[in-house]
């Protein structure tokens, strides 16, 4: 295709751009240009691009109509590549927090995270008026431990609850592997345990979901995939998931997801479209989406995800949920599927802040045989209860990009920073971040590049068991050549360098989760599943530098839309700060919103 080859950006050096908010950098909207597809279309444009002939020109097209030739292909640039995002540790000192030793078990680390928790007075004294309020962990365990329900009786309930939410009318989406006998089993054992006061840890008999991205006994390891589990069989947990395990958490199965990751809305045209509990009618965005619902609806205080683009924290934005995505290799990739292998992290999904950072404590941590003693990183938890006391926290807000949203996403965010800026005295610095257009196409390309590595080793023998939306996608991410994914990485550090010049400057980057609230699921999606990039573009338009940049995020909810949709208010932040971040979320929690109960719950601890 030299013939027509277009030209492309030559980048100024890093030092030579502005980064204030008088910087001439022109801010570029996403440019996507593809239209929405779905049932016989999709299956028309996938015969297109999988035709040798056509293929290749009409990938070449698109490729060049979503500006990658101009953007990235063909740009001039002097960085030079970065191919993984791991950072040497850096002490931020870091205001309140309690340190923990790195030779503590998952359950010592727990038990730290409780003493770094509110009182229940104080929770009362900073909380919203809020009628309705979700079950936390600590809830549970009080629950537990007081003799008034068993992690038995909360089985039984969680089993009908999943039953009644799989069928007709409802039809949720929420799982696709769970297994009554196990999760019985398990929740016998937990009530022993409490019976003789013996709890492991206040996760003791706490129902918690796991992303079918990672591995967890007895279930395949299917990826949303009706094949995967033949190819690569699951023989022990994730580390993530064992460190759960040892904590006492009862692992209730393997949530809904989109096909390998590759798409955001969370539909999946083997096992159903997790729906939105808010409304069923809407997306719940992924691919962590069976992880959100399964949280947002109460079927669980807490579920673990993957997070390669947004993957957490767009849908739990959209469910209403906490977010949190830690800093590139802090919590262990053993066991996790290696579908995009240096952006994609595990992640918590979450009711409150403070499940969160109980979650966090528990899964976070090297592997201490995988590391150097000298590369062991620092892991501070951040003491809840003196976040008011927190003081200088700068907030980074580049103003274009902030903007660049839906009018009731800029409303709701900008009221919630406005809150946080008149109740705790923090400051907002305007900043610029240059190329950010590029920066999504970048991590698109690089996500691309890396999951079809992945999928070669397995052959085209698959191919045919693909939803379409699923081989439109592969097809896509197979066109990407060496050159294409070096220019990609190249993009990464200069970015990388962007991000670390706002750091020295400001604690965090303030932001939406996504641009726009959940949309509606057509019909003609649940069998094909869908080409829209046009909204994919705009809900991981705020996600992206955590993944490609390996840096810490969270999202918390502040706000509804007209529809009683939920909208979140994410921080970005320094790597291994995520102390901080969850202080940030814990505060905003605190004053920004008042929940609504979702349409679709169940009160797994109510008392008849």
């Amino acid at each position: 295709m030299g013939l027509f080859r277009s030209k492309g950006v030559i980048y100024r050096p890093v030092k030579d751009v502005n980064l204030g908010p008088d910087s001439t950098e022109f801010y570029l909207q996403a440019n996507v240009k593809a239209p929405r597809m779905t049932g016989i279309l999709v299956k028309i444009f996938t015969w297109f691009l999988e035709s040798p002939i056509l293929g290749p020109l009409l990938l070449y097209i698109l490729k060049g109509n979503n500006l990658i030739h101009k953007l990235i292909t063909n740009a001039d640039l002097e960085e030079s590549p970065l191919y993984v995002p791991s950072h040497h540790f850096e002490d931020h000192k870091e205001q309140e927090v309690k340190c923990l030793d790195s030779a503590l078990t998952p359950e010592e680390q727990v038990q730290l995270a409780i003493e770094c928790l509110p009182t229940s007075s104080e929770k009362a004294h900073n909380g919203t008026n809020s009628s309705f309020s979700r079950w936390t962990i600590m809830d549970y365990s009080r629950a537990y431990s007081s003799g008034e329900i068993t992690p038995l009786m909360v089985a039984e309930r969680f089993i009908a609850a999943v039953n009644e939410s799989s069928k007709p009318p409802l039809r949720m989406g929420f799982f696709i592997h769970y297994s009554a006998d196990d999760i019985l089993r398990q929740a016998n054992e937990s009530t022993l345990r409490y019976k003789k006061g013996e709890p492991i840890s206040v996760l003791d008999g706490v129902p918690v979901a796991i992303k079918d991205e990672m591995d967890c006994l007895p279930y395949p390891t299917t990826g949303g995939t009706k094949w995967l589990h033949r190819e690569r069989p699951c023989t022990d947990d994730a580390c993530c998931v064992k460190r759960l395990r040892l904590c006492g958490a009862i692992l209730v199965g393997k949530t809904n997801m989109h096909e390998l990751g590759v798409g955001i809305s969370g539909i999946n045209p083997h096992y159903g479209a997790a729906r939105n509990p808010y409304d069923t009618n809407k997306i719940s965005g992924g691919s962590s989406s069976g992880s959100a619902t399964v949280v947002s609806a109460g079927l669980c205080p807490v579920a673990l995800g993957v997070d390669g683009g947004g993957s957490v924290r767009v849908p739990a934005s959209l469910c209403g949920v906490v977010g949190l995505k830690p800093t590139f290799g802090r919590v262990p990739h053993s066991g996790v599927l290696p579908l995009n292998w240096t952006v994609g992290m595990v992640g918590i999904l979450a009711g409150t802040v403070e499940d969160a950072l109980i979650t966090y404590a528990a899964i976070s941590g090297e592997i201490s045989s995988h590391q150097p003693s000298n590369m062991l990183t620092k892991i501070n938890l951040p003491l809840l209860p003196l976040t008011k006391s927190i003081c200088d926290i700068k907030l980074a807000k580049y103003g274009k990009w902030f903007d660049d949203c839906s009018d009731d996403v800029i409303l709701c965010c900008s009221r919630a920073l406005r809150k946080l800026q008149d109740h705790y005295g923090w400051k907002t610095i305007d900043v610029t971040i240059p190329d950010i257009e590029a920066m999504r196409l970048a991590h698109y390309l690089t996500i691309g590049s890396e999951c079809s590595t992945w999928f070669d080793s397995f052959g085209e023998k698959y191919f045919a068991e693909f939803g379409w939306d699923a081989r439109v996608a592969l097809n896509i991410y197979g066109a990407f050549s060496g050159k294409e994914y070096i220019k990609a990485q190249k993009l990464r550090n200069r970015q990388l360098q962007f991000h670390m010049k706002i750091f020295a400057e400001a604690d965090v980057i303030v932001s939406p989760t996504t641009g726009v609230t959940a949309y509606s699921i057509q019909d003609d999606a649940l069998k094909t599943g869908e080409l829209d990039y046009v909204n994919g573009a705009a809900l991981v338009r705020y996600s992206i530098s955590g993944n490609f940049l390996g840096l810490p995020a969270v999202t918390v909810p502040v706000g509804y839309d007209k529809l009683g949709l939920p909208i979140g208010l994410q921080f970005i932040g320094r790597p291994w700060a995520e102390a901080t971040l969850i202080h940030l979320a814990f505060a905003t929690q605190a004053i920004c919103l008042e929940y609504r109960k979702p349409k679709i719950f169940y009160d797994l601890l109510r008392k008849n």
